[in-house]
């Protein structure tokens, strides 16, 4: 392996280590925090007036009271590590308490919207329920009823053959009836003409038997 090849693992390894070590810190209250280029007061500021409530990405911790960080801008440097909190300062935590109970609330807010429409929904098929419930009563009444009617219809559709039955009856009877009486008719007109008949035969008789029954002059004067 080259020289420059070993080189470039050794940073990458270094580097890992230092990126799995890093963790996130906050800048403690204290108004501005100076970012040095070395572990103590001496050296240069190299990023100045880091205000309180700063999160910096922490890559070495306490040597001589200095702890090496990168800050947000992406600069590295020493800053006094008595400034350093492990967790946000009270402001950001008060912020982020603030945000949330914000977020909350809006949640909130949004699930009382929607409960107030999932209850006008179910309020809403309630009442469509209830309708459904009286139009299934209503059709079942008129079932009922058409199924009467067509009960009545087929009654009244017997009753009609009975009565067209009857009525054949009746018609026939008639017509016999009306051939009895012509038949009766006719022989009265018979007995009529032939009575008639001999009471006309019999006047005739009696117009030729009463002068035979007369006495005649000649006898008169014998007597």
């Amino acid at each position: 392996m080259t020289p420059f090849r070993l080189l470039v693992v050794l940073v990458f390894v270094f580097s890992s280590i230092a990126a799995a070590q890093a963790r996130t810190v906050w800048v403690d209250d204290k108004i501005y925090l100076p970012v040095r280029s070395g572990a103590g007061s001496q050296f240069r500021i190299i990023e100045n007036a880091v205000p309180s409530g700063t999160a910096m990405e922490l890559l070495e911790s306490d040597q001589d009271g200095y702890s090496k960080v990168r800050t947000a801008k992406g600069t590295e440097g020493w800053v006094s590590s008595q400034y350093l909190s492990s967790t946000p300062i009270a402001a950001t935590q008060l912020k982020k308490a603030r945000q949330d109970l914000e977020t909350a609330q809006s949640e909130v807010r949004q699930m009382q919207d929607l409960l107030a429409n999932v209850t006008g929904e179910r309020d809403s098929l309630q009442n469509s329920e209830s309708s459904l419930a009286d139009r299934s009563s209503e059709l079942m009444a008129e079932l009922k009823r058409i199924k009467d009617i067509a009960a009545n219809s087929i009654n009244l559709e017997r009753r009609n053959g009975e009565l067209l039955e009857e009525n054949q009856k009746i018609r026939n009877e008639l017509e016999v009836l009306t051939a009895e009486n012509e038949r009766m008719a006719a022989g009265k007109e018979s007995d009529f003409m032939l009575l008639g008949a001999g009471l006309v035969l019999g006047g005739v008789l009696l117009a030729l038997l009463i002068p035979m029954l007369k006495p005649t002059r000649k006898n008169d004067n014998w007597a």
